[in-house]
């Protein structure tokens, strides 16, 4: 009986939550708003590359507030807000702004599972933008600066011995009043200048550990030598631990490997399958701590075996190569924003979304442009078979200046700490996604917008992140550094300037606009760079781009980028509608075309 009554008020008391909040707002929502489950919004492991079996997330109803900045801890709050959306979006059921003058506050209660006992316990955020302040039981444990990357504090020490844990956030976000990185978002939202994300808008989650355990794995695939190089990041490990790596496939181990912790374990995988947008195939990884021969801590990833380089082909031309064989990049440019969920998708379907009717569209790559995703969808990526050119979101002194400056060759010159936070969530962004397969071009800067020391920030991600291309400047302003010379033109594809040296490609071109009524962010203010008003005029101007396209490849391109994959709030220049719902070109037509495009080169 005592059982029956604790699941009924257990019962009760989800309906209570799940009745006390709804998406706020009347603009436009995916199909998949409906689907957020406000017990448990996105409820996926937030982190595949490093899985461990037992975790709990804190995502849900929190309590928050907003307060002036330099406020104290609020003893009242103003309401719940859904976590992981940010304040200002619809899912959050708020749909507040906070700016650079106020503070944004959460709170919070968890209980640590039964069965955690004498164990250390993370704390752990996917994303929170920008600046967060954490209490544990009214106890500050730590800071972060950064939105864009994850961060996590260990908390054993300030817990509770039983009961209620709390657990207490606070956030300031400055958007465009800031020197910090933040992409596309302005507080005066308006033609590709969209909406602040404040706040937390990743999953929270936390996770027992051992005393000793690995907090982080920076895998490097070597097809030429038929071996894998795995780092792995430890806390606690001994003097004497060993890292022991597994590769396993279909459970079958292929490879085994061992180093003392801190050196890089060697494994051998013969005759690798390799990993292409063609045949994504993934190895199964399992990396231990052994301490005193007997394991410490042990979790579980993957590897993709792939190969990016640049190579001249018999013109003498500088191509890219997949696997040491030339291919060609063919893909959109992908904001990352959602109607309902802004910066966050309002679930995991939805995310695989896009990646997947990208492929179907016939283009092999995805330009993620000045917005970086949380883990999951670099894990979609590696499964589905597709490349990302990934960007350092734009951040500093305005577009005004950039606009300025954007082709006379002048570097911004930042004050030290904004140079030094850049470097920093630059470093922790590429930590973010180093060992995912399908990330193969990295991008610090675009069209001039904050653009400093070029050559110095390029050396640096070179040698920090070997394994991959450096795009140093998409856009401009052009330095003779990097691997990649990149040019931008809208709206037609054209080949400005060629650089015999290093890889040419189109970083941007297209921009056609068509308006799908019934699913506008806003009915009467929208955006394209050219405008059309029938999917088949659009489709048109399309496959002629599509045609010009290809008679320049042969003369240097190696790679395209179209804008884009949807709309985003009032820019019409999607392939797709903002809330998912219209696919505004004949998809046939475009698919067949983008094919012819993306297997140019085989």
């Amino acid at each position: 009986m005592k059982k029956l009554l604790f699941v009924v008020f257990v019962g009760l008391f989800s309906l209570i939550n799940a009745q006390s909040w709804q998406p706020a707002g009347d603009k436009i929502k995916s199909k998949w708003a409906e689907e957020v489950d406000a017990d448990n919004p996105l409820p996926e492991y937030p982190r595949p590359l490093l899985v461990r079996d037992r975790w709990l997330s804190l995502n849900g109803l929190w309590d928050y507030a907003i307060v002036d900045l330099g406020s104290s801890i609020p003893e009242a709050f103003d309401g719940k807000i859904l976590v992981p959306y940010a304040i200002e979006s619809s899912l959050s059921g708020v749909q507040k702004r906070v700016g650079e003058k106020h503070e944004l506050w959460y709170h919070r209660t968890f209980t640590v599972p039964s069965g955690w006992e004498n164990k250390k316990l993370l704390l752990n955020f996917g994303a929170v933008d920008w600046k967060a302040d954490v209490w544990v039981n009214d106890i500050k444990v730590g800071t972060h600066q950064g939105g864009y990357a994850p961060f996590s504090f260990d908390v054993t020490s300030f817990l509770n011995k039983s009961g209620e844990q709390t657990l207490t956030v606070k956030v300031w976000d400055p958007t465009d009043r800031g020197f910090q990185p933040r992409g596309k978002q302005v507080n005066d939202p308006h033609g590709i200048w969209y909406s602040p994300v404040t706040g937390i808008w990743q999953t929270v989650w936390i996770e027992p550990v051992e005393n000793a355990y690995i907090t982080n794995l920076k895998t490097v695939p070597n097809i030429d030598g038929g071996n894998v190089s795995v780092l792995a990041a430890t806390e606690g490990a001994s003097s004497s631990a060993i890292i022991e790596v597994k590769v396993l496939e279909n459970g079958n181990v292929v490879g085994t490997g061992k180093a003392a912790a801190g050196q890089e374990v060697l494994v051998a995988v013969p005759h690798a399958k390799l990993w292409s947008p063609e045949s994504p195939f993934l190895y199964d990884m399992e990396v231990t701590i052994l301490q005193e021969g007997k394991p410490a801590d042990r979790v579980k990833s993957y590897l993709g075996m792939r190969k990016i380089s640049v190579a001249r082909d018999g013109n003498g031309v500088v191509r890219m190569q997949l696997n040491n064989k030339d291919y060609f990049h063919f893909g959109p440019l992908d904001q990352g924003w959602w109607p309902d969920g802004l910066y966050t998708a309002p679930t995991d379907e939805a995310l695989l979304y896009d990646i997947r009717k990208t492929k179907e569209l016939g283009f092999n790559m995805i330009r993620k442009h000045v917005k970086v995703e949380p883990a999951r969808w670099y894990y979609h990526c590696d499964r589905e078979g597709i490349l990302v050119w990934q960007d350092m979101p734009n951040g500093d002194r305005s577009p005004e200046w950039q606009m300025r400056n954007y082709f006379n060759g002048k570097e911004l010159v930042r004050s030290a700490e904004s140079e030094t936070n850049f470097r920093q969530e630059w470093k922790e962004i590429m930590d973010l996604f180093y060992s995912n397969p399908s990330v193969v071009v990295l991008v610090p800067f675009n069209e001039a917008w904050g653009q400093f020391k070029t050559a110095e920030i390029v050396e640096w991600t070179k040698s920090y992140n070997p394994s991959r291309l450096i795009n140093s400047a998409s856009g401009g302003n052009h330095y003779d550094v990097g691997d990649i010379l990149d040019m931008h033109n809208y709206p037609n594809p054209v080949m400005g300037l060629y650089d015999s040296k290093r890889v040419n490609v189109l970083g941007e071109y297209g921009g056609i606009g068509l308006v799908v009524d019934e699913h506008l962010w806003e009915k009467d203010r929208n955006w394209g760079y050219v405008q059309y008003k029938t999917s088949k005029e659009a489709t048109d101007a399309y496959l002629e781009m599509i045609e010009t396209l290809k008679s320049i490849i042969p003369n240097g391109y190696s790679g395209a980028v179209y804008t884009q994959t949807t709309d985003v709030e009032v820019e019409v220049n999607g392939l797709i509608t903002y809330d998912r719902k219209v696919v505004k070109l004949e998809e046939e037509r475009i698919r067949k075309a983008n094919l012819e495009i993306s297997n140019f080169f085989r």
